[in-house]
């Protein structure tokens, strides 16, 4: 089993994040730090708004906030928002070869489902599978176990394509593959995930037939 990530390896939509994080904070008057951003670009949406609220000691509940945090993107990903160079073509082409696949994604299913229906890949994936409804967090190696039990597929037969380092260590503790794939957005990290990886690329054209 396939198994793609979302924001950073099909999307480019890893720095339309921070740019909801700075909008957000801006709008109270206050702007995101170092800790922040370590602490919410790799947690879940509910994680992230508990935290936001914890962090800030803002008025709003984490509901309000990832209502807000929706009303941001959401224009970004159903209108904006492009596609990695040769995810397309790759996903196309794996489909065409009969290889099941699956999306693992800690984005919001309603942003999530704008962006594939925009560019017609949403029948590609056999299955769909949203981190906040697993309940638990990309770098915990039991959320790896549980998508596997999701999606019928045992850790080992599957292989993991993401631009994060923690998710791919995370995968790889959990018994499966996992190939890097480069996002501007982890750059100063690129050593830490072809470390991490059986497979690095640059892009995902590197893969395409």
């Amino acid at each position: 089993m396939y198994i793609f990530d979302l924001d950073g390896t099909i999307t480019d939509t890893n720095g339309l994040w921070a740019e909801v994080d700075r909008e957000f904070l801006a709008r109270r008057g206050l702007e995101p730090d170092m800790e922040y951003q370590k602490v919410v670009e790799r947690s879940i949406y509910p994680i992230a708004a508990r935290f936001t609220r914890d962090y800030y000691r803002l008025a709003d509940t984490p509901e309000e906030i990832m209502a807000e945090w929706d009303e941001l993107a959401e224009r970004h990903y159903r209108e904006l928002a492009g596609l990695k160079p040769g995810a397309g073509a790759l996903l196309e082409q794996c489909w065409r070869e009969g290889r099941p696949m699956a999306l693992f994604t800690a984005c919001r299913p309603a942003l999530c489902r704008l962006a594939l229906e925009r560019f017609g890949l949403l029948e590609l994936f056999d299955h769909i599978v949203y981190a906040e409804e697993v309940g638990l967090e990309k770098w915990d190696p039991r959320c790896f176990v549980e998508l596997s039990r999701r999606i019928g597929a045992r850790p080992e037969k599957c292989v993991l394509f993401d631009d994060n380092p923690d998710n791919c260590a995370t995968a790889r503790k959990a018994g499966m593959e996992a190939v890097g794939v480069y996002d501007a957005y982890y750059a100063n990290r690129q050593d830490e995930l072809r470390g991490v990886c059986s497979r690095y690329v640059r892009s995902l054209e590197e893969l395409v037939k």
